[in-house]
């Protein structure tokens, strides 16, 4: 017999309303990619510990196992990466629009309340270089919210070329940039204050003197970078976001969009804008994506666009009230009734066909499982 039939930390099994609310929202997703116009993509569920080298694991660790050669082997922890694999190894002619879903495993920390195992349903833009990807992207990420009945869902956007930007242009060493940038990313303000001081007397000393608290209220925020100096990378970023917050206006008018510029990227790879979605008292975000142009380069020497998004399928579940189950019929029948059965079967919705050898035992089953009995052998007469 087996002696350990625990589950390993930060896993559960799922079945159920549970499940059937994770099966639904994928659906609901899957559909809306589809529709789209966009092609499903499946990568394996094991790839080589390089591929993953892109991302930022700061806050967890990927499963690591060795092949038969001792190459190491984890299961994916992200499912952009493998996109990005799959194209440089097949010479897929660009542009292409993907869809996938998935489980994704990561170590957590211990303690953090999270689950190792995640279920992901997300989409692909390879090839597209204008903002258009990032709106589509978006379309998608409020449209997905939308069917699977999210309300007062926050909108947030970032730019991972906002600071660099903002940086470069400081006249001071780039030591001082590199040390001004991570106070600012671990909101550090003893020493950010410290840094920013050597710049009060410039062009840059009011912006500077607020950056740390630079989110919330898109408008608010903008208004703040307005007392920039005209920076030509950082007036591209705003451009940029402004036209993207006027399409969410036009698209939903109701929608609450945030902007936050002090942050660094999601990820390393990012190289563009950001957006992520939540609600409140909730840690976890429904989605998140961005632009990440550079990320094929990992994998080879040409650079090609790309931007993405994913959903967070266990995060939109645990938002979506489960369904109310009508009463299932369950249906009993003798073996030479097979027949009759398959066409109530199909005749009646929420039905399943009882395959107890007793009318006696599929009372017990009806009464354990609180079903309605349809008894076709007509033993009780």
């Amino acid at each position: 017999m087996i002696k350990n039939r625990n589950l390993p930390n930060g896993t559960r099994d799922e079945f159920g309303p549970r499940a059937a609310v994770k099966e639904n929202i994928s659906t609901q997703l899957f559909s809306i990619f589809k529709q789209r116009g966009f092609t499903k993509l499946t990568t394996p569920i094991l790839e080589y510990a390089d591929v993953f080298k892109p991302l930022n694991l700061d806050n967890y660790r990927p499963y690591q196992l060795l092949d038969e050669q001792g190459e190491a082997l984890v299961l994916r922890p992200d499912l952009t990466l493998p996109v990005a694999r799959m194209m440089s190894t097949t010479g897929v002619e660009l542009p292409v629009k993907w869809y996938y879903g998935g489980d994704v495993f990561r170590v957590k920390k211990q303690l953090s309340g999270s689950y190792n195992q995640v279920t992901q349903a997300g989409i692909e833009l390879v090839g597209y270089s204008s903002l258009k990807g990032e709106l589509e992207c978006l379309t998608i990420a409020l449209a997905g919210c939308q069917a699977n009945g999210i309300k007062e869902m926050t909108l947030e956007l970032s730019d991972a070329r906002f600071v660099e930007g903002v940086l470069a242009a400081l006249p001071v060493p780039q030591p001082t940039k590199i040390a001004l940038k991570q106070a600012l990313f671990a909101k550090d303000l003893t020493v950010y204050n410290q840094i920013s001081e050597l710049l009060a007397d410039t062009e840059f000393g009011e912006f500077l003197s607020e950056w740390p608290w630079l989110f919330g209220d898109f408008d608010t925020v903008i208004k703040v970078v307005q007392k920039l100096p005209k920076i030509p990378q950082v007036q591209t970023v705003i451009k940029s976001l402004n036209a993207v917050n006027q399409f969410i206006k036009q698209m939903a008018p109701e929608q609450r969009v945030v902007l936050d510029l002090s942050i660094p990227s999601p990820q390393s790879y990012y190289t563009g804008m950001a957006f992520r979605g939540y609600t409140q008292n909730a840690s976890d975000y429904l989605f998140s994506g961005g632009r990440y142009d550079d990320l094929l380069t990992s994998f080879q020497q040409i650079k090609e666009p790309a931007v993405g998004l994913a959903f967070d399928v266990d995060a939109l579940a645990d938002r979506v009230p489960l369904p109310k189950q009508s009463k299932q019929t369950l249906i009993y029948f003798n073996s030479d009734q097979w027949q009759e059965a398959e066409t109530v079967l199909k005749q009646t919705p929420n039905s399943t066909l009882c395959l107890a050898d007793s009318r006696e035992e599929a009372n017990r089953i009806a009464v354990s499982n609180n079903q309605q009995l349809l008894d076709l052998t007509k033993e009780g007469e």
